[in-house]
């Protein structure tokens, strides 16, 4: 992916962009590519964090992919938007772990693992 000046994209382009890097993420998964998976998830925290300083906090549009045909794209979606709906996000991670897909169904257990134990604070 290019590097792009994402404080010139409008909301819907970096809608489409984070959904191309969660693509792009899966990829690397299922290709055991650590280094770029790494590079991907910077760019998609780099795209959540320029939703997150728009005006109302636009990170609530991903709540539209907690029922994107790809397991990942909605997982990924889940985590960075559970701050806006803890009970539909925690839902949709269970269904992801009740499907038995992996890895998907192993990382949403350990989302939820990580909910429970409070390592991970949705902000």
């Amino acid at each position: 992916m290019k590097r792009v000046d994402l404080g010139k994209l409008s909301i819907e382009e970096l809608f489409e962009r984070y959904v191309a890097i969660g693509f792009a993420e899966e990829d690397a998964v299922l290709y055991d590519d650590t280094p770029g998976y790494n590079r991907l998830f910077r760019k998609e925290q780099a795209v959540v964090d320029e939703l997150r300083s728009r005006p109302g906090d636009q990170r609530r549009l991903l709540l539209a992919l907690y029922d994107h045909e790809n397991l990942w794209v909605r997982l990924s979606a889940v985590r960075n938007s559970l701050v806006f709906a803890p009970e539909e996000g925690r839902r949709v991670l269970q269904e992801i772990v009740d499907s038995k897909r992996q890895p998907y169904a192993g990382d949403a257990g350990m989302t939820m693992r990580a909910l429970d134990r409070g390592i991970f604070k949705p902000t």
